[in-house]
């Protein structure tokens, strides 16, 4: 009897729990499911554009020690600096602009990650933020030189803020977010969720780095640069990670603060030309 069934090997058994059927014998077993990584996802890159394939795993904590020590080294250096400029803004704020002087706002951060981005207040309580997201738009789909709005006027900016907005001191208060975990000193600019929107996917692999006050594309013209170079400078950072393009970045950034200041300074803004909010359009 034993010689008859030996002829005829057991069939594998069925797990019919699935519209799948699987033979439970060639199934993997859990000690290899655990060890099992998800593949990293990849868009299409269509007319040559980079993928937005997602960073490896391998060697992340190694990374994420080095940066977040240079962030709280430099971070714990400017945390007078910090207080000062909030007790100077309190008091400039009471006299010009009674309100809160930090200003909150929901931007997008590490791999599309939502988190409040902290800043000084230099806009007038209650702006009106359909112009900016107009503007943003616009600068998206025109892929003109991404020029700030500060540059033709304003008039939802409080006095004297506009020198404080291109030195760079109103985004001093992202302090707090690097210190949290949720920026770091450098990466690229967190952008809005409407701005977020209008990504192609491809474009959206800048936010495979952790946003920070400053990065490539800053001390690489700004201003100067169209919204697609933007892209490509960030997603160019965030694909060559490391501790000496950092502080490369860094030493840089002074500098490129001062020639924003001067430009800034160059280009005065003609009344006639000044952004109008809806309560003066409708005077």
């Amino acid at each position: 009897m034993r010689s008859v069934l030996s002829r005829f090997p057991p069939k594998p058994r069925i797990d019919m729990r699935d519209d799948h059927p699987v033979p439970l014998r060639n199934a993997p077993s859990i000690e290899r499911i655990r060890l099992m990584k998800p593949t990293p996802p990849v868009y299409s890159t269509a007319r040559g554009q980079p993928s937005a394939e997602s960073a490896p795993d391998s060697g992340a904590d190694e990374v994420a020690r080095w940066k977040r020590a240079i962030d709280i080294a430099f971070c714990l250096a400017a945390m007078p600096v910090l207080a000062f400029c909030t007790l100077l803004g309190a008091t400039v704020m009471a006299l010009v602009s009674p309100g809160p002087v930090f200003f909150r706002q929901e931007r997008v951060g590490y791999r599309g990650r939502r988190f409040m981005c902290f800043k000084f207040r230099t806009m007038h309580v209650g702006a009106d933020s359909t112009i900016h997201r107009a503007h943003c738009e616009q600068l998206i789909q025109t892929n003109a030189p991404m020029v700030k709005m500060d540059a033709r006027g304003d008039a939802r900016l409080i006095p004297g803020s506009r020198l404080i907005r291109a030195s760079g001191l109103d985004e001093l208060p992202q302090i707090l977010n690097v210190l949290r975990g949720e920026m770091s000193l450098v990466g690229p600019r967190p952008c809005v969720p409407y701005e977020y929107a209008k990504y192609l996917p491809w474009q959206r692999a800048r936010c495979n780095a952790l946003p920070g006050l400053t990065g490539l594309w800053q001390v690489s013209g700004k201003n100067r640069t169209t919204f697609d170079e933007m892209i490509r400078l960030d997603i160019r950072y965030s694909e060559n990670l490391s501790w000496q393009q950092d502080l490369k970045i860094i030493a840089k950034t002074v500098p490129a603060l001062l020639f924003q200041l001067r430009d800034s300074r160059r280009v005065r803004p003609n009344a006639s030309t000044q952004t109008r909010t809806p309560e003066e359009a409708r005077v």
